[in-house]
This record gives C-alpha cells, structure tokens and sequence, in this order.
C-alpha cells in the first residue's frame, strides 16, 4: 500500500459553503450505502485512511458532486460529505470546489474522466485487494508508473478510453494505484451496479 494514499495532490481552492446541490447528495449515498457496505469504499484501519470515492455530474458543463476527502469511514453521508468541483485545471493540476466538504483527492480523475464523454453521468472509485488482483490487465489498466490525482493520471485515461475497451466496458484497473478500481456510467445506477457486479461474481466464484 502507497503511503500517500488518499492524500490530495492538486492545488485545491476550496470555498466553504452550503451543499449547493443537497439533492445530488441523496442520490450519491443512495448508490455510496451498497457500495460501502460490499467494502467497496471504506477505511484502512491501519493507516487511519479512507478509501474510494463516488461523484455524479451536476451543474455547469464540467462541473460534477463528489464525496469529500476521507469520508470513506463513514457509514452513511448527507450533504454535508460532498462537494461541487465548480473548475479545475488539468496542466497546472489545480482543482476549485464549494461545499461544506473539501473535494475527494481523486477529484482530478473525476474531472478528466469526465471529459472523455458527454454521455458520463457518473463516477465510482472503489478500492478492493481481490478484484484489483484479478482484473489487473485483464480489464482495460492504466500504466503503473503513474500515481492516482496526477495530471498523468488524467492523461492515462484519455490514452485507455482511446486504446482499450475502457469507453465500452466502463471499468478500469488503476495499476499504480494500489487496489483502485474506476467504473463508469450514464447514471449513477448504472456505473455503482457494474462495481458491484465485480464483486458479486468475485464472490460466487
């Protein structure tokens, strides 16, 4: 496990403020609730640090909600655990957020992925051992050499969406980003029920 995991590594201009969008927040933790409970977004207890993260677009184009850093112990989150990322920037690495919660540390990601496709809706990033190590180059993997919430994480997933299955499967393996999985979807329902679905059958095998 990377030391740094769940650290934000952007520069971050975080206004504090009423969650702009309340109901966004309702939807996210109605998909977050499954997700935590399959252990899918959680907390290393070890490390003292939360794990996987999940965002919905909402807003102005390029805008999106997305759960605060290091609410991953939570078991159940309101809309005072979210964020609007209002503006980022991919090359200075620079990431603008309102809300009563600073944005994920994968808030980058987020935002890059987001770019891929109009058609994105919505955004998990879970964390799980097993399924990291089953999938790793099996499914579409981002190169190991580069670290999650960098600029060159961004681009990666500009180069898989392009090269792999990635913009049909809507699942991805982050292999320089221990045990981090990314799915994808139109909606929030659909991108949370392809992580789940890796677990169920990760299970049943």
């Amino acid at each position: 496990m990377t030391i740094d995991e769940g650290y934000i590594k952007y520069k971050s201009d975080w206004t504090k403020a009423p969650a702009p969008y309340p109901a966004a927040a309702i939807e996210l933790e109605r998909w977050r609730q499954p997700l935590f409970e399959a252990d899918l977004i959680g907390h290393y207890e070890d490390l003292g640090i939360g794990f996987g993260n999940i965002s919905l677009r909402c807003g102005k184009p390029g805008q999106f909600v997305i759960s605060g850093t290091q609410t991953g112990h939570l078991p159940k989150t309101d809309e005072t655990h979210y964020s609007l990322v209002s503006a980022y920037d991919i090359e200075t690495n620079s990431v603008s957020c309102v809300g009563p919660a600073q944005a994920s540390s994968e808030a980058m990601t987020h935002a890059a992925i987001y770019e891929l496709d109009p058609a994105i809706g919505a955004i998990v990033h879970a964390h799980s051992q097993e399924l990291w190590r089953q999938h790793l180059n099996k499914l579409p993997t981002t190169n190991a050499a580069v670290a999650y919430g960098t600029p060159q994480m961004a681009m990666e997933f500009r180069r898989i969406f392009r090269e792999t299955a990635f913009s049909r499967q809507g699942l991805a393996v982050m292999a320089g980003h221990d045990d981090g999985l990314i799915s994808i979807g139109q909606t929030l329902q659909e991108a949370a029920e392809k992580m789940l679905e890796l677990r169920e059958l990760q299970e049943s095998d």
